[in-house]
Parts: structure tokens; C-alpha cells; sequence
């Protein structure tokens, strides 16, 4: 049986359409991996941005674990009054552009934004820190983390659970032998792409963070910066960027075809 052959057309477009999509990207590889990466890549502006996008991200990757479990937990398994509308505004940040939520980030932390005179009164100021930059990656990459956490409790067998409970498990045992090991594969991929996009978040940062080197310039923010000075950094740093996506989506794939082979 020979397969049907693609019509000549969409395929040149489809093929037009895969140049476009990775031209650039193979451009910024080609420049940034060039002659002189290492000597740019330490440079103390590169350095600090990694250092910065590399605490802050890692910061909010462990909140977004600690917090967003339970809420996954709870829309996965429970139903109440308004469920549906909570989980609609927990994706909202996914759809809403970062600035809007860099806005909405400094009305609400900012020095005259409604908690601003309570967390002034209590010597804490957010704005334009780096815990501002920790707020704005968890304001935008959290979502990612409890969808993916949310489908993953959904796809547990609750037979199991129930038959451990049986023969004496506690909820809490039954949560941390077979409930987490079950659902880890999913809340690993969206462990990755919240730091993902936490490490790529720009709007909202440089609205409510500013970019001060070395406090709150994250690799978005410094090849921003860079860009108007020296192109060098901005390249190297975009390279690296480029990098660490692929590997990024490398690991979600492979994640997400083992778990494939293992429900097949």
C-alpha cells in the first residue's frame, strides 16, 4: 500500500512556513556561538544575569511546587461552588500580555498600589526588587505548572488510591506513595515549562522590577539592555537562550512520550 502522495502546493507553503520559523533561530546560533562567546559570556553583565535569572527562577519554581500543588490538588479532585470560574482566572495570566500584568502587579505591590501603605508600614518594599522579580515570573508561569499538575491527578486510576486506603493508608500516605509517584510525570513537565517561562519572562518584569544590574536585570532584560550598547552580550546571551529552550521542550518531549509508552 503506497502512502498518498502531499500536494505540491501546501507542501512548498508548509516548507516556507518551517524556513521562516527556523531561520532566526539558527541566525542567533550562528552569531552568538561565534568567535569570542566565552570572553562575552564572561563578561560581568552576562554573569549577572545568569546569576540573577538563575536564583529568581529557581525561587519561583519552588513556590510555584509548594503553592500551586494543593490548588491542582483541589481542582482536580474536588467540586464546589465557582470551580469553574477559579480555574478560568488561574489561566487567565497564561492569555493576559505580560505589561498588563506588570501593571497589575505595581497597582497591587507598588509603593501607592493597594497593599503599598500596609507592606510600607511594615518596612517591606517590593517594587523594583528582586523579590518583585520572583512575584512577576510566578504571576505569569504558575498557570502552566497547575495545568499540568491538575491533568495529571485527573489521570490517576482513584481505584488504587481507594484499595490503599483499604488496607490502612492514611490520605497523607496514600498522597505520598501513590498519588505523587502517579502524577510526578506530569507535574515534571509542568515543572519545566513554568521555569521555562519564568526564565523568558520580560513584560511584567521590566514594568514592576525595573533592570537594575546585578538586583533585577534578568537575560530577557540584559539583552534588551544590551541591544542598545554593545550587540555582543545581547547575541550570547540569545544563544543561550535558544539553548536552553530546546533543551527545555527536549525534556518535556521525552517526558511526555514516556509517559505515552507507559499508558499504552
Amino acid at each position: 500500500m503506497t502512502r498518498p502522495s502531499l500536494p505540491l502546493v501546501p507542501l512548498l507553503m508548509g516548507v516556507m512556513l518551517v524556513v521562516f520559523l527556523l531561520l532566526p533561530t539558527l541566525v542567533i546560533l550562528l552569531h552568538g556561538l561565534s568567535g569570542g562567546f566565552f570572553p562575552a559570556l564572561l563578561q560581568p553583565v552576562v554573569l549577572d544575569a545568569l546569576k540573577v535569572s538563575l536564583v529568581t527562577t529557581t525561587i519561583t519554581l519552588l513556590l510555584t511546587v509548594g503553592l500551586g500543588t494543593p490548588i491542582a490538588y483541589l481542582l482536580a479532585r474536588y467540586r464546589f461552588r465557582g470551580k469553574i470560574l477559579l480555574d478560568t482566572l488561574l489561566d487567565l495570566p497564561i492569555v493576559l500580555p505580560p505589561v498588563v500584568a506588570g501593571v497589575g502587579l505595581l497597582l497591587t505591590f507598588g509603593r501607592n498600589g493597594l497593599l503599598g501603605p500596609a507592606l510600607t508600614l511594615a518596612g517591606i518594599s517590593i517594587a523594583f526588587s528582586p523579590a518583585a522579580v520572583v512575584l512577576a515570573q510566578l504571576f505569569t508561569s504558575a498557570p502552566f505548572f497547575i495545568r499540568a499538575s491538575k491533568g495529571g491527578f485527573l489521570a490517576i486510576d482513584r481505584d488504587i488510591e481507594a484499595a490503599a486506603r483499604v488496607d490502612g493508608a492514611s490520605n497523607g500516605q496514600v498522597f505520598r506513595f501513590i498519588t505523587w509517584p502517579l502524577a510526578f510525570p506530569f507535574l515534571l513537565e509542568g515543572m519545566v515549562l513554568a521555569w521555562a517561562r519564568a526564565l523568558g519572562e520580560f513584560g511584567a518584569t521590566i514594568l514592576f522590577a525595573g533592570s537594575l544590574q546585578g538586583r533585577t536585570q534578568t537575560i530577557t532584560l540584559s539583552i534588551y539592555a544590551a541591544l542598545e550598547s554593545d550587540l555582543k552580550p545581547a547575541l550570547v546571551l540569545s544563544a543561550v537562550m535558544v539553548v536552553v529552550a530546546f533543551t527545555m521542550l527536549g525534556v518535556v518531549r521525552r517526558i511526555t512520550a514516556r509517559r505515552s509508552r507507559g499508558e499504552s
